[in-house]
């Protein structure tokens, strides 16, 4: 018997690294998944590796910073599978690197409507539809720069940074509802984003985290799946590092 078994999840940036993971986890864990990526390859082919593992899951796709697209995409998920009790808003970039002087006007606001539009038009239409379900549970990817600078891409931070308090804010005005709301920060993971790094550059990286490596995918789903469930059924309006160390010092 899985943690999720009869929830119906869904999972934005589902086609690739953090989202994959947490898409597969779900769905190990006996929940029906909807997996939304803007890459419908790649969507697509995560909806078959959930499939061929045993679990349950249906691609939907939609850009994140598309106000009609998410409510599409939640609508999509009610019509599929009946109702939406797991979210998982994940979708994002890391966009340009600058200096907040030099930073473009059209890369921050890009890295904003993705970053911080996105996860407020998911949780708009996620928390909708599960006042009508009686409850449910969102869990927004963060980052550890939710809480640090990242120097040369502010519009990533400041994006981050406001994931945290619209979490918060989400997290105290739902409580009552039997909606619950956290985040999670995590430090650098090792995904396809990260495969082409200089190899100095990555071992410098890699010297940022007490731990002594990068995070994996896996490791975030666990957490987010931890959040997911009723194991941490007091928990909600959080923001939880999962950052080897990286912020301790």
């Amino acid at each position: 018997m899985g943690i999720l078994n009869n929830k119906v999840a869904l999972v934005t940036g589902a086609g690739s690294g953090i989202g994959l993971a947490i898409a597969e986890t779900y769905a190990k864990e006996g929940a029906k998944v909807i997996v939304s990526d803007i890459n419908e390859e790649h969507g697509k082919q995560t909806v078959e590796k959930i499939k061929s593992a045993g679990g349950e899951a249906s691609f939907v796709k939609a850009d994140t910073s598309n106000a009609a697209e998410v409510e599409a995409l939640v609508k999509a998920t009610v019509e599929i599978y009946g109702r939406l009790d797991i979210a998982c808003n994940n979708a994002g970039i890391g966009g340009e690197t600058a200096l907040t002087g030099d930073y473009g006007l059209d890369s921050w606001r890009k890295v904003l409507s993705i970053n911080l539009d996105g996860v407020f038009y998911g949780c708009k239409y996620e928390l909708s539809q599960m006042e009508k379900n009686g409850g449910g549970v969102i869990v927004n990817i963060a980052s550890i720069h939710g809480t640090v600078a990242a120097p040369l891409s502010s519009a990533y931070t400041a994006a981050k940074h406001a994931v945290v308090g619209l979490t918060k804010n989400i997290g105290a005005e739902y409580g009552q509802k039997n909606i619950r709301c956290n985040s999670v920060g995590p430090g650098y993971i090792s995904t396809p984003l990260l495969e082409n790094m200089d190899s100095n550059a990555k071992a410098a990286l890699v010297g940022k985290h007490p731990i002594g490596r990068l995070g994996t995918a896996q490791e975030v789903a666990e957490l987010v799946l931890f959040l997911s469930s009723e194991k941490s059924s007091f928990m909600t309006g959080g923001y939880y590092l999962i950052d080897g160390g990286y912020t301790a010092v």
